[in-house]
């Protein structure tokens, strides 16, 4: 009986999500809203009779959109693309967020909500909606200008703040507070786990997938796919973080392989009939008479989101050196909120943190957005034309001469190449770096087990700890030479740069000399003293530690041109990963 009450509920959803869609899709505007209208016309608070029976598997299926749905929008990111985004999308995007949390949250406290309402609903306004954005600028036809192409570059670095505020939120309600050191821990570890899981996983996941589709079957290559995706959600969800990372993640790593457009139209189907649901699923807790309660707070809400986001992001495109009509087209095409807010919403209630109230404002304050979206692309040329009418001469020069700074402070000719090689270096020591954290982490974490393990042999805890210390050390040796490298070479650039020939006279080169050796020497010190800070429960003591040093300098003596050679080869195979032709794919 379960199973047909299953099967009703489910052909009620589509039927009616079907012919919705079919009318929204008729009358040009987003399906998204289509579902959700769906799912208010058949929710329970609607009458005269609610035609769903089983909610909670219904709850299960939207789950599934939103892993679905965040693995979508990870196979449309691209590392490359993060790479090519410029200064305007980074400032843009701090900007906006930073504004919209902060205003979202005095709106909250003006109507007397709670403080974790207040900063949820801050959360909710902070990110733009990718979706609705997209298929508004596509049916506009202005993807290809230079404003949308602005646009897209801030929506990347949406993306992936927007996966550090979820992971705060998260740590926030299991703690119930906000304490600076606890934020800054978090986002430190969060920020760990997204380098190491997209380095090992490009090196990894690309290969295992040439493989598969070796056998050029469709359904061998989504089977895997799927697979890969569920499983690393579960290994996210195991680590305490949520499974929209998971999602996220995994789906960024699969947009570096070569299949990734035959991935993409094989899972296409599966998204959209699950995010269908997830969308339908949200219009089931809309209740009529919350938005006629909150009719005056979704007004308030909806105009904060307008005018806030038109404020932050013109601002922050203009700051970057942008004209004013640029600028004011890009703050207008991200003047609205859409499938994050509602992860984000969703989030709360899952959690239990929030009211019942703050779902259906969401909603509402998203669909009003949306429908305006079109709207405020289209207004943003003849606005920017009669702010320049009226905008006074001296401000109009101001701004024209910030312009002109801007450019006259970029790097030119030899500077520009080098400091683009010193930021290349900067980014390789990084990524070597968190690597390193990474595997005396985890030596920390699973000590009790590895302990275990090594009782059967060594029973004295005190060479067990030196056991795992020193093997956590013997795992990081590639990386560290290779950082140690980076930072020699970096040090030299900075000798180059720094010591002038008018400066030291005929002891030019041998100051050159000791800043090259001594920068990396003290790096590298500083990095072994952080790694024993970070270690603290595994490290041994001291004339054990000394003995340790001692067989790493032997093995690096020893091994020094063969660990050499891993690492490149290593290297080789993520940059030729990252550089490779996606068949097509932006």
């Amino acid at each position: 009986m379960h199973a047909l009450a299953f099967i009703q509920d489910m052909a009620v959803i589509m039927l009616v999500a079907g012919v919705v869609t079919i009318l929204f899709h008729r009358l040009k505007q987003p399906v998204v809203l289509g579902y959700i209208l769906a799912g208010f016309i058949i929710g329970p608070h609607t009458p005269p009779f609610g035609l769903i029976h089983d909610e909670e598997s219904i709850k299960t299926l939207a789950e599934v959109g939103v892993i679905f749905l965040m693995f979508s929008l990870g196979l449309e990111f691209s590392l490359r693309k993060l790479f090519r985004v410029g200064a305007t999308a980074f400032i843009a995007a701090f900007l906006e967020i930073s504004l919209m949390l902060w205003l979202g949250y005095q709106v909250g406290q003006m109507f007397g909500w709670s403080h974790m309402d207040s900063l949820f609903l801050g959360a909710i306004l902070a990110i733009s909606s990718t979706t609705i954005i997209v298929k508004a600028l596509n049916e506009l036809k202005m993807k290809h200008e230079r404003f949308a192409q602005q646009i897209f570059g801030v929506l990347i670095v949406e993306d992936i703040l927007g996966i550090g505020i979820i992971a705060l939120l998260s740590g926030l309600a299991v703690s119930g507070s906000v304490e600076p050191g606890a934020v800054a821990s978090t986002l430190g570890k969060l920020s760990l786990f997204m380098i190491v899981a997209l380095v090992i996983g490009i090196l990894l996941v690309p290969r295992l997938l040439a493989y598969v589709a070796k056998f050029d079957s469709n359904e061998m290559l989504l089977i895997t796919v799927l697979g890969l995706c569920f499983g690393f959600c579960l290994l996210v969800a195991k680590l305490e973080y949520s499974v929209v990372l998971g999602a996220f993640l995994i789906g960024a790593i699969m947009a570096e392989s070569r299949q990734l457009l035959k991935i993409e139209k094989l899972v296409e189907p599966l998204r959209d009939m699950f995010s269908a649901i997830f969308f339908v699923a949200i219009g089931l807790l809309l209740d009529p008479k919350v938005l006629v309660e909150y009719a005056w707070p979704i007004t308030v809400i909806s105009v904060a989101v307008v005018l806030g986001k038109i404020l932050a992001c013109s601002l922050g495109t203009l700051i970057a050196g942008n004209d004013g009509r640029t600028s004011l087209r890009v703050g207008m095409g991200l003047a609205q909120i859409g499938e994050f807010s509602f992860i984000i919403a969703t989030l709360g209630i899952t959690l239990g943190v929030t009211s019942h109230f703050l779902y259906p404002v969401a909603v509402a304050v998203s669909a009003i957005t949306t429908l305006l979206t079109p709207y405020l692309i289209k207004a943003a040329d003849p606005l920017a034309l009669w702010i320049g009418r009226w905008l006074p001469q001296p401000m109009q020069r101001v701004l024209g001469i910030y312009g002109e700074w801007l450019r006259s402070i970029q790097p030119q000719g030899e500077k520009a190449v080098l400091a683009g090689m010193m930021r290349r270096i900067l980014l390789q020591v990084g990524i070597n770096l968190s690597l390193v954290i990474a595997i005396f982490l985890g030596g920390a974490y699973f000590a009790g087990g590895l302990a275990g393990w090594l009782s059967t042999w060594i029973t004295d805890p005190d060479l067990q700890k030196a056991c795992i210390w020193g093997g956590a050390l013997l795992l990081s040796l590639p990386c560290l030479i290779a950082a140690y490298r980076k930072l020699k070479a970096l040090a030299m650039l900075m000798a180059e740069l720094s010591v002038r020939q008018n400066q030291a006279g005929r002891y030019t080169q041998p100051v050159r000399r000791l800043v090259s050796e001594l920068i990396p020497l003290l790096s590298l010190a500083g990095i072994l003293v952080l790694l024993a800070a970070l270690s603290s429960s595994i490290l041994p003591r001291g004339e054990l530690l000394l003995l340790i040093g001692l067989v790493a300098v032997v093995v690096i003596a020893v091994l020094w041109r063969w660990f050499i050679r891993v690492h490149s080869r290593l290297q080789i195979a993520f940059i030729e990963t990252l550089e490779q032709d996606k068949g097509g794919h932006p």
